[in-house]
């Protein structure tokens, strides 16, 4: 049941519901899957949301597509820029390819060759520029007035906060009494929709964000109320290496989500494992935080717990190191036998 409401969440929820709409036949509907095993590990009923099995490999195709299926055709034929590490760049190359609009992504140079590839292979050109924030979106605004491109940023518009929040949408329609829906959080465009949408759909499920201890700018900006900024964080969850929440995303997260929890570069690690191994399941990093979450130990998250898995779309290298790792770890049971 719809409750009543006369806040900024209201205009933000009438876009969810149009671009519910938009992406019908578009975007997949992902599985929802449960592991026995790790109810037993987090002490919670969970359930996961597969947006690494959505197209483009994340979340990202969702906002994209709904940003971009609403331009007009001379918008579309001039072309599309955004900057990205990776997940949106996908999902604008391929929104751009079924809409017959040109895609232009900026990326850093030190992004995943995978994703490079990806973006390529969609019909994208990748524009390479310094692996710093700032030079991303400098190089960006350059071709936007150089070349009157429209600008699809990876978060911080309406409409593809809109895009992003129909997962959770979807969720609840199979799952209405969940009390907990933990969301990863780079830019806050998949945590801002979904709380939208929760606080609309089930008010009385409760949404944490989380986000690597490296990249802790969303946690901070919750605690303090004000905006806090980090500089081109070093963590593994690459695609949560934003400066900061923006100024759609930030004032929703205040007014709409209840927790915000950190994790380390291990816990994260970890989580890439146990989803690996234990479910079968290829998660990139930023996609594993909420169970990295789970997995240690973050009250007051309990009960029936879903989790969105965001993007599947690891660099081969950097799985096979993080599995490596849980190799490493283990005792060598068969030495002297």
């Amino acid at each position: 049941m719809l409750t009543d409401e006369h806040d900024a969440g209201r205009e933000m929820f009438d876009r969810i519901a149009a671009a519910r709409e938009r992406l019908r036949g578009q975007a997949h509907r992902t599985p929802i899957v449960t592991s026995r095993t790790v109810n037993q590990m987090t002490g919670a009923q969970v359930f996961f949301k597969c947006e690494n099995l959505q197209r483009a490999g994340a979340f990202k195709f969702r906002g994209a597509f709904n940003a971009i299926a609403q331009l007009e055709p001379e918008e579309r034929e001039r072309g599309v820029v955004t900057f990205s590490s990776g997940n949106h760049g996908q999902a604008v190359a391929l929104a751009c390819q079924l809409l017959g609009a040109r895609a232009v992504v900026v990326m850093p140079r030190d992004v995943s060759p995978p994703k490079r590839a990806a973006c390529e292979g969609y019909g994208a050109e990748v524009v390479l520029c310094d692996p710093d924030n700032p030079s991303r979106e400098r190089v960006c605004q350059e071709l936007r007035q150089r070349h009157d491109y429209t600008l699809i940023p990876p978060f911080d518009h309406p409409e593809v906060i809109a895009g992003q929040g129909t997962a959770a949408w979807e969720m609840m329609e199979e799952l209405p009494s969940l009390d907990w829906l933990v969301i990863p959080c780079g830019g806050g465009g998949l945590l801002s929709g979904t709380a939208v949408a929760v606080k609309r759909l089930a008010p009385r499920c409760r949404v944490a964000g989380v986000e690597p201890e490296l990249g802790d700018d969303a946690t901070r900006s919750f605690r303090s109320k004000t905006l806090q900024t980090v500089n081109n964080p070093r963590t593994i969850a690459d695609g949560t290496r934003t400066a900061s929440l923006g100024q759609w995303t930030f004032p929703l997260v205040l007014e709409k989500v209840d927790e915000m929890k950190t994790v380390t570069e291990e816990a994260i690690e970890e989580a890439v494992r146990v989803l690996f191994s234990r479910m079968k399941l290829v998660v990139e990093p930023s996609g594993a935080l909420g169970l990295a979450a789970l997995l240690s130990g973050a009250p007051p998250i309990a009960g029936r717990v879903g989790v969105i898995l965001s993007g599947g779309n690891v660099d081969p290298a950097v799985m096979a190191r993080i599995l490596e790792g849980e190799r490493q770890e283990k005792p060598d049971d068969g030495a002297g036998r």
